[in-house]
């Protein structure tokens, strides 16, 4: 039990219109919380990301993997990766979301930010890979970060505190309408493990 422990309403839609998201809270007391972390920091295959911009090959410093239960393609920033097989884990961590929010996901795409100065600009997850208006569930370890919304028109931000061990969904329109970021921050040197449990349409 935390000290301050409180009720997070899981149907609330965090968005003002055209979209869909909720926030779950802490899916995991923070032992179980702090092994995942543990076991996703050690047992991933992770690789600094690539992107093409402006003809250039752009090295990240933060990291990202790609699992699924085929290996499926997924093309984003103009570099493709191929699918790793599940890790126990990560089964795990999928069959916990798939129960808790009721959707389910074959892939995942995972990324390791070493500390606050390392984040992701704005975007939405619109490739043509992905299931449309399919949800994408979020999960979050390590150091507490703050996530944020912009609608693409009228520019209306909505921002979040991901907590250790917790889910957030984005559904239905929110990628078509809105786009998200995670903010970089110079008060935060810890690192976070974000794993996007997705849909592949083949």
């Amino acid at each position: 039990m935390e000290l301050f422990d409180y009720q997070i309403d899981k149907t609330k839609n965090w968005l003002p219109k055209d979209g869909k998201v909720n926030y779950f809270g802490k899916l995991f007391p923070s032992h179980e919380a702090n092994h995942y972390f543990d076991c996703l920091l050690n047992t991933i295959d992770w690789r600094n990301d690539e992107a093409i911009i402006f003809g250039k090959k752009i090295i990240t410093k933060r990291k990202v993997a790609w699992y699924g239960e085929k290996p499926f393609e997924y093309t984003y920033s103009k570099v493709t990766k191929n699918a790793l097989p599940w890790t126990k884990e990560l089964l795990e961590l999928k069959a916990a979301i798939e129960k808790e929010t009721g959707e389910t996901f074959n892939s995942c795409l995972l990324n390791l930010y070493h500390s606050g100065d390392e984040g992701m600009a704005w975007h939405s997850d619109g490739e043509k890979d992905l299931k449309k208006d399919g949800a994408i569930g979020s999960l979050s370890f390590g150091a507490e970060r703050k996530f944020a919304f912009k609608h693409k028109e009228t520019k209306e931000k909505v921002t979040l505190v991901l907590e250790h061990g917790s889910l957030l969904v984005m559904k239905d329109a929110t990628q078509t309408y809105w786009l998200h970021r995670l903010p970089p921050t110079k008060l935060i040197s810890r690192p976070r493990v974000n794993l996007t449990f997705r849909t592949i349409i083949q």
